[in-house]
């Protein structure tokens, strides 16, 4: 689980350099043939594993609800964020994932009640531990969805 939590924080250093280095009209903007923008992958990726390990565990979620639910799945961009939630999403990139691996080292994860769920990519989630280790999966689809997002709209410059 070290690794996996090596990974994730790999790549949600990636996505905080993209969100402090990427012009905030970029960040917002939705490229012809794209549903969402860069913005919306980045917040999204940090409230997936809220509603993955902390939800389906029956456990509190770590972060405000309202943030959540605008960013799960099954949403969209609507407008541009404010100044204070991009610091909390950016913020929320690396301390998200600390208090999961802090949750996970003290066995606040190991619950016998975590609600099975089936992926829309066909993965079968049975615990907290496997949510984690798909989030290295769902994450890497985001980046992969924000360097398409990047040439779209270097072509459209």
């Amino acid at each position: 689980m070290e690794k996996i939590f090596d990974i994730l924080l790999k790549n949600r250093k990636i996505l905080h350099d993209t969100l402090q280095h990427t012009p905030k009209e970029e960040l917002y903007r939705i490229p012809e043939g794209f549903s969402n923008n860069i913005w919306w992958n980045i917040a999204h990726v940090v409230v997936t594993p809220q509603l993955l390990v902390y939800g389906l565990s029956g456990l509190d979620y770590t972060i405000e609800e309202e943030l959540i639910n605008k960013y799960r799945k099954g949403t969209f961009p609507d407008g541009e964020p404010s100044d204070q939630e991009v610091e909390k999403i950016s913020a929320y990139l690396f301390s998200t994932v600390k208090h999961i691996q802090l949750d996970y080292q003290h066995g606040r994860l190991n619950v016998k009640n975590y609600k099975e769920l089936t992926t829309s990519v066909n993965v079968t989630l049975i615990s907290a531990k496997d949510a984690i280790a798909f989030s290295t999966y769902h994450e890497g689809i985001h980046l992969g969805a924000i360097r398409g997002l990047q040439k779209a709209l270097e072509k459209n410059r």
